[in-house]
């Protein structure tokens, strides 16, 4: 997909062009054919399909999903068709969109992403991977990559040595130092950063005196964490060279400007599609409207210029 003429198409690099600055993050749209009844999904930058792994998934035992305070844990466990089903049924709807897709993957070793990979590349029409290594809800995988600067560099180098697309590389803030992970896999070959994933997080039944979810902790998401993932952006921003892509309870068009002037050159939109399907549409016609007025900055300009003095 190329960019249009809008006041706010990004590029974030080796070919990832956006119209706009709205991902639609992975794991919250699926791999997006229901979605697109429900919105116009041209109208956004693009969309992060479900985590793709080489074998079929179902994931952990229900219950897996419970509503918190200003935001929803969950314990979903990369539940996913697999890497041939996916081929066979979901790359043709996406091969066909008139928008950027980018490919979550996971994998419990680096010869699982390898794999994915590797026989998604002999495909047209999608635009990158976004390299999965910070789920918290799967034990003993992806998250031991993803609080390893080690590991990171050695995966994401093995990676960009296979692969001419875009490498964006999901990091979770439930490590010691966010900027030392971003610092390798920029060092390994990585075109762009998303931060933040989820926070480890917990929801009880004080009367029942059992947890809410059946794995007993899972991932916090919604507009209770956006404080977290703000400084985080910062502290990745000031560190690295490559785009930032902001995800973390962005519930509107002021929270998206908000990831955007922190240091974020694009967004992902992620609980919140459970609420209001068309919310990516939304913010990107507001962003568009913002950045097109003459009197203001432009989307390049605005991204990180937060003035701390």
């Amino acid at each position: 997909m190329t960019q249009e003429s809008r006041h706010t198409a990004v590029a974030l690099g080796r070919g990832l062009e956006l119209r706009s600055p709205v991902l639609l993050a992975s794991g919250t749209v699926s791999y997006g054919e229901e979605l697109s009844k429900l919105t116009d999904l041209s109208r956004i930058g693009g969309l992060v399909t479900k985590a793709i792994s080489p074998e079929p998934r179902i994931g952990n035992r229900p219950q897996r999903i419970a509503e918190t305070p200003c935001g929803m844990v969950n314990a979903i466990g990369l539940a996913n068709v697999g890497l041939e089903r996916f081929v066979a049924e979901k790359l043709p709807f996406l091969q066909n969109l008139d928008t950027a897709v980018i490919v979550n993957v996971a994998g419990k070793s680096i010869d699982d992403y390898v794999q994915v990979v590797q026989r998604i590349d002999e495909y047209d029409g999608i635009d990158g991977y976004e390299i999965n290594l910070s789920c918290p809800n799967v034990k003993g995988e992806c998250m031991i990559m993803g609080v390893s600067s080690t590991a990171t560099f050695e995966i994401i180098s093995k990676l960009r040595s296979i692969t001419n697309r875009h490498l964006m590389v999901k990091l979770t803030p439930n490590v010691t130092s966010i900027s030392a992970i971003a610092l390798a896999a920029e060092e390994a070959g990585a075109d762009s950063v998303s931060l933040i994933n989820t926070l480890v997080g917990m929801a009880v039944d004080h009367k029942t005196r059992k947890p809410l979810l059946t794995n007993i902790t899972g991932g916090l998401s919604g507009p209770a964490i956006k404080p977290v993932a703000l400084a985080k952006v910062w502290e990745v921003y000031n560190a690295v060279n490559i785009p930032i892509v902001g995800i973390g309870g962005i519930s509107n068009v002021e929270d998206a400007m908000e990831f955007l002037v922190t240091g974020a050159r694009a967004i992902q939109i992620g609980t919140m599609n459970f609420v209001y399907p068309d919310i990516g549409q939304t913010i990107a016609d507001k962003l568009e409207e913002y950045f097109s007025s003459p009197e203001q900055m432009t989307l390049e300009e605005y991204s990180g210029s937060l003035i701390v003095a």
